[in-house]
């Protein structure tokens, strides 16, 4: 019996034995985990992917004639996705057309005036010189024969005066005539280039009829419909661009200590699970918490407070070639491993990125209304 005992004690003690060793084991590995691997590593599963979402809206107020897009549909850059009735836009058109070629017609003649006056200045100039010619000769043969009686010299003197009269008078309306056009030419003249403006904002309200789509992507939340009066600035859809996404992960305060920008991040996304891997890099780090720039932000001078920590947004880029191959939608959760080896760069942004949004597709309309003013003004100015 006792020796039965000692061996269950003997046992007990090997397996004590054991469990320490394995416990110590385990302590030591994980050691050398956090050593070699875990402290060089901060992960968080609150991150989601985000992206650019274009708001479609009117620029010009009208009734919607046409829904030519719809939610999940892929469209391309320039694409009409709504027509508004473009009546008024029209008519507005050709009135400013007939009032463009109107204002050329009458600057034209301006110019004619100004020639007219001219030649007729000319022409009072030299009467006038004949005048004071026949005056001169006159009181020269009065003077000296007494040949001509002193009525003939009142009667020039008369000439002189009106001839010096209608030279003042005409070089008056020559200035006058001037004054309108001097300095400038049918294609900058005030008249025109205010004429040509209209032009250009009519021709601008018909085309911003067809709402065309900024960017290539897909439809979403669409909320127009046909024979619905829209306003200025009123969404009507919304356009996404999976292109351009980037990843907003979530780290706690305690995690921030190391996180540089530069520093390499994979990531897992809840939709492929751990196949693919995505492989990203931290842009930046954001200037505030999000409970910061809620809208109702924590008041935490009040008498009951509970510490809770703190997350910070933390904008991580995508490779596009994978994000090509695996497409990401906006709103997807994923699971976000930072690797902070590389302490080279700095922890928030020294100078604006090099990312930036742009679209062309509202330069054509411009470059189309300047044609139609050259064409207008080109048809009514003449030789």
């Amino acid at each position: 019996m006792a020796t039965e005992i000692q061996n269950q004690s003997d046992q007990r003690k090997r397996v004590l034995v054991i469990l320490a060793v394995v416990a110590l084991l385990a302590g030591l590995a994980y050691f050398a985990w956090w050593a070699l691997h875990g402290r060089y590593h901060e992960t968080t599963d609150d991150a989601y992917v985000a992206g650019n979402q274009i708001r479609v809206t009117p620029r010009v107020p009208g009734t919607a004639v046409a829904v030519l897009a719809d939610d999940s549909d892929y469209v391309k850059r320039g694409q009409v996705l709504v027509r508004l009735d473009d009546t008024d836009a029209r008519v507005a058109l050709d009135r400013s057309e007939a009032d463009l070629a109107d204002a050329v017609r009458r600057v034209r003649q301006g110019f004619d005036l100004v020639k007219e006056r001219e030649a007729n200045l000319a022409l009072k100039q030299e009467t006038l010189h004949q005048a004071e010619a026949d005056l001169e000769r006159r009181g020269g043969a009065a003077a000296e024969q007494e040949a001509v009686s002193q009525e003939e010299i009142e009667h020039a003197r008369s000439a002189v005066t009106r001839a010096r009269n209608d030279f003042q008078l005409t070089q008056a309306q020559f200035a006058s005539a001037h004054a309108a056009v001097g300095g400038t030419t049918i294609d900058n003249h005030p008249a025109v280039m205010q004429a040509a403006a209209r032009v250009r904002d009519a021709y601008l309200a018909g085309a911003r009829c067809e709402i065309r789509a900024a960017e290539n992507g897909y439809v979403a939340k669409r909320s127009v419909q046909v024979g619905q009066q829209v306003a200025v600035g009123v969404p009507l859809m919304a356009l996404v661009p999976l292109d351009q996404l980037w990843v907003e992960a979530n780290f706690k305060e305690d995690q921030l200590r190391r996180l540089r920008i530069g520093q390499p991040v994979e990531l897992v996304s809840d939709l492929y699970g751990s196949d693919p891997v995505f492989h990203g890099t931290v842009a930046g780090l954001d200037p505030g918490t999000g409970a910061a720039f809620s809208l109702l932000p924590p008041q935490n001078a009040s008498g009951n407070w509970i510490k809770i920590v703190q997350r910070l947004p933390v904008r991580v880029t995508l490779d596009p070639k994978e994000l090509a191959e695996h497409p990401l939608l906006v709103g997807l959760s994923l699971k976000a491993n930072v690797d902070t080896h590389d302490q080279g760069g700095s922890a928030l942004a020294t100078s604006a990125s090099a990312r930036h949004y742009e679209t062309t597709v509202y330069d054509d309309a411009e470059k189309d209304a300047d044609v139609v003013v050259r064409r207008i003004i080109a048809a009514n100015r003449g030789s």
